[in-house]
C-alpha cells in the first residue's frame, strides 16, 4: 500500500505480523496506485496535476477521513494497522484493513482498495473530479476550524472572566486546559481575524462560525474543540447553555486514549470529563449528552469492558432514566455496566467543584449498581 518501489511486497495479514502477501507494485489491480499517467477526469478530457493530487492526499490522513464517516477500527494490528467492518459493502466480520502510515486501505471481502481519493470515489459513489472536490471541501473546513481553535485559545488567556469561570467550575489545571485545547469566544472578533487570513465570508457562513448576518456564532462562550466540530458553553445565564456548530458531534471524547482501559467511566458533559480527568481518572470519556449516538454506542461495544455510567442526578430524573436505558442496551450487547449514584442534585462537575475528592468518587464507583 502506498507509493513504493515496483514489486515490493506488503504484508497485509489479519493478525499479528503475518498473513498473505499482496504485491503493491506499480500496477497492482486492487490498490490502483502508482499510475504512470496523471489522474484523468471523466473520459480523459482533462488532466489533473499529479503534484496537487499527491499534496491533497498528504494533507488528509485516511484514518481521519474514515472516522469522519463514522468508521471505527475493531482490531488493532502490528505496525499501527487496524481492521474493521467494511463501509463499502454489507460486512459482518472485520475485513477492511487500514494502514495509517501508508495512508491506504484494502478490503478482503469486496477486494477493493486504494488511497483516500479512491475511498471517496467508492464511498460517495462519485467520479474522480467530484471526489477531489469533496475532499478539498472537507480539508478546508477542518483547516478553518483549526484556525478558529487557535484564535479562541489565545483569547482565553486575555479574558479573566473566562479563566474565572473555569476555576469556578473546578477546572484549574493549566496542563489540562492546554491538553483539551480549551478556548474562549468573546464575540465580535473572529470574523475579522479569519478574513484577514484569506477565508471568504461564504466559507465562514458555511462553517457555521458566523451567522447569516455576519455576527460571530459563539459569543461569551468557553470553547471545546471536538472531532470536526466545536462546543461552546455559555458564561451568560440568559443564553442557551450549550451550542455546537452544524454537523455531527463525532464520537466519544478522547476515545482512542480511553478505549484501552478495561473499565471506562462515561459522563454527559465536557466539564464532567475535565474534573474527573483532573482528579486522576484517565479512563473517563464523554458522550456530549445522555443519549449516545450510533457511533458512540458502537465504540462502547467495540471490546469487552465495564462501563460506569456517571450521569446527572437531577430533580426530574432525566439523567438516571437515560442511564438505566443505556445500561440495558449495553447489557444486551454483552457489555457489563455499573450505574454510579452521585449525591442528589449533582453531576460529576458539581461534585468536584463543590469540594468532592477523588477518594470519595472512587467509593461511589465501588458502590455502583449493576
Amino acid at each position: 500500500m502506498g507509493t513504493t518501489a515496483a514489486g515490493q511486497p506488503l504484508l497485509l495479514g489479519e493478525g499479528g505480523c503475518c498473513g498473505r502477501l499482496l504485491s503493491v507494485g506499480t500496477h497492482h489491480p486492487c490498490l490502483g496506485l502508482g499510475r504512470c499517467r496523471p489522474y484523468a477526469a471523466i473520459r480523459g478530457k482533462k488532466s489533473v496535476n499529479r503534484q496537487a493530487v499527491d499534496t491533497l492526499k498528504q494533507q488528509i490522513p485516511l484514518l481521519d477521513y474514515l472516522q469522519a464517516q463514522d468508521w471505527q477500527p475493531t482490531r488493532h494490528l502490528c505496525r499501527g494497522r487496524c481492521m474493521g467492518l467494511c463501509p463499502l459493502h454489507r460486512d459482518h466480520r472485520p475485513s477492511f484493513l487500514v494502514d495509517p502510515h501508508k495512508n491506504l486501505f484494502y478490503c478482503y471481502g469486496c477486494g477493493r482498495g486504494g488511497d483516500v481519493i479512491r475511498f471517496a470515489e467508492l464511498y460517495h459513489q462519485v467520479p474522480f473530479p467530484q471526489a477531489l472536490a469533496l475532499l478539498r471541501q472537507w480539508r478546508g473546513g477542518n483547516c478553518l476550524l483549526e484556525e478558529a481553535v487557535g484564535f479562541y485559545r489565545v483569547q482565553l488567556h486575555r479574558h479573566g472572566e473566562a479563566v474565572a469561570y473555569l476555576h469556578h467550575r473546578g477546572v484549574r489545571s493549566p496542563e489540562l486546559i492546554e491538553q483539551m485545547r480549551i478556548g474562549y469566544a468573546p464575540g465580535g472578533r473572529l470574523r475579522g481575524w479569519l478574513m484577514q487570513l484569506g477565508y471568504s465570508f461564504a466559507a465562514l457562513r458555511q462553517s457555521g462560525l458566523i451567522t447569516g448576518t455576519g455576527y460571530d456564532a459563539f459569543v461569551r462562550r468557553i470553547i471545546f474543540p471536538l472531532e470536526g466540530n466545536l462546543y461552546g458553553r455559555s458564561l451568560s445565564p440568559s443564553a442557551p447553555p450549550h451550542r455546537f456548530l452544524p454537523g455531527a458531534k463525532g464520537g466519544l471524547y478522547a476515545w482512542e486514549q480511553v478505549r484501552r482501559y478495561p473499565q471506562v467511566i462515561l459522563v454527559e458533559g465536557l466539564l464532567d470529563y475535565a474534573v474527573l480527568y483532573q482528579a486522576g481518572f484517565p479512563n473517563v470519556t464523554c458522550s456530549l449528552g445522555n443519549h449516545p449516538n450510533t457511533r458512540q454506542f458502537r465504540q462502547l461495544c467495540d471490546a469487552p469492558r465495564t462501563v460506569y455510567l456517571a450521569f446527572d442526578v437531577d430533580a426530574n430524573d432525566s439523567g438516571q432514566r437515560a442511564s438505566r436505558r443505556l445500561a440495558g442496551r449495553l447489557q444486551e450487547q454483552g457489555i457489563s455496566t455499573r450505574r454510579v449514584l452521585l449525591p442528589e442534585g449533582h453531576d460529576p462537575n458539581s461534585f468536584f467543584a463543590q469540594g468532592g475528592e477523588a477518594r470519595q468518587f472512587q467509593s461511589l464507583l465501588e458502590a455502583a449498581q449493576p
